[in-house]
């Protein structure tokens, strides 16, 4: 069976059989790798994905996977040569492997070969996603993952953890994920008791609003809290007015630095197929 095929096969419901717990662990600074694990029983399967080296800093003994989100020119673990680099914080005695991700017809799977000497997964997960989510972005690996192991129904705990969508000192949010309309599916599973957020609580204050203040209905809870963070972002918008004004001379040095770059091996290879 190809990838697409087996994404609901019994074979994928084999392999996560005999956990209670499967923790998807993202990487951001709001992860504690110790104090996370210490909170977990020893039939719990913790989910890595790509730069592992953001959230370890010593090799991982506790059952773990690997999901490594391919781009265009294949895995973007194998694509930036860093498979070996990553493969080190991993115990060998309890690491099950890697999946290689896809989403979308541009996505392309890089070859078992490419990750070395482990086990190797693919996993084209296009089909669960193109009927609903927006057609201009593309899903986050965690919240992929995410969804499609909720799908499965495994009976098992999924906790996700340092899934904040917050842009941090160190590492950066991509503009590619439509974070909010995944933020809100995944609140809504939470509060299902679908899966877990590590660090949030349960309750909606908003939805208790009205049990409070009964005078107040549901739908003028909402009207009013919409048009409260229509203001506020009418507030932000006019900062980042300003703050691109203020910083138009150092977009002007970025713009010229980025063209007398030289091109990256990735550019060059672009550039090549765009030609033929």
């Amino acid at each position: 069976m190809d990838a697409t095929e087996e994404i609901h096969s019994e074979d994928w419901r084999s392999f996560f059989l005999g956990y209670s717990d499967i923790v998807l662990v993202a990487n951001s600074d709001e992860v504690d790798i110790d104090e996370l694990t210490s909170r977990f029983p020893e039939t719990t399967l913790f989910i890595f994905f790509n730069k592992v080296y953001k959230v370890l800093s010593e090799p991982f003994t506790r059952q773990a996977l690997l999901v490594s989100r391919s781009g265009t020119l294949g895995a973007n673990l194998v694509k930036s040569g860093k498979v070996s680099k990553v493969l080190q914080y991993f115990d060998k005695s309890s690491f099950l492997g890697i999946v290689n991700l896809t989403i979308g017809n541009r996505e392309k799977f890089s070859p078992a070969s490419a990750f070395g000497d482990v086990r190797v997964r693919h996993l084209d997960l296009t089909e669960v996603f193109a009927p609903f989510y927006p057609p201009a972005s593309l899903p986050t690996t965690g919240f992929a993952l995410c969804l499609w192991l909720t799908n499965l129904q495994l009976g098992v705990k999924i906790t996700l953890a340092g899934f904040s969508s917050k842009r941090s000192e160190r590492y950066q949010v991509l503009d590619v994920h439509d974070w909010t309309f995944e933020q809100v599916l995944l609140r809504l599973l939470y509060r299902k008791g679908k899966i877990d957020i590590d660090g949030r609580e349960r309750t909606n204050p908003y939805a208790e609003l009205s049990t409070h203040f009964p005078e107040y209905s549901p739908a003028e809870i909402a009207l009013t809290a919409n048009e409260v963070l229509a203001e506020r972002l009418v507030n932000l918008s006019s900062f980042v007015d300003k703050l691109m004004h203020v910083t138009r001379f150092l977009r002007f040095v970025d713009r010229t630095y980025k063209r007398l770059k030289p091109k990256t091996r990735k550019e060059r290879r672009w550039e090549s197929m765009e030609g033929k």
